[in-house]
């Protein structure tokens, strides 16, 4: 199916949390702006977002479809809707059967 390879992380605090992860990580952002910070380091996406309260996995599918069809065929739900978040990408948030909520991501 596909691998987690982007992480985003609650922060109240964007520029002292910028500032640790670059410390912590020993790489500039990839992108950089007042709503958003995002580092790539080793094949992982480790992103910053203010004013969110909790930590998304996301799963990197082919077919977002068909992986929410998995999802709810298996008694998972759905979440938030697929919506498009820049470019070709587009992510959805579920939640398996046991209740654990994670998102999927596509690139087209």
């Amino acid at each position: 199916m596909g691998n987690f390879q982007t992480i985003l992380l609650p922060t109240h605090d964007l520029a002292a949390s910028r500032a640790l992860y670059v410390q912590l990580l020993g790489v500039q952002p990839s992108a950089d702006s007042d709503y958003y910070v995002g580092f790539d380091v080793d094949g992982q996406h480790i992103g910053l977002v203010p004013g969110s309260e909790a930590v998304v996995a996301y799963l990197h599918v082919d077919d977002l479809e068909a992986a929410m069809e998995t999802i709810t065929e298996a008694g998972g739900s759905v979440v938030d809707e697929p919506k498009a978040v820049g470019g070709s990408r587009r992510v959805a948030v579920v939640r398996d059967s046991s209740g654990a909520q994670f998102g999927l991501t596509h690139d087209a």
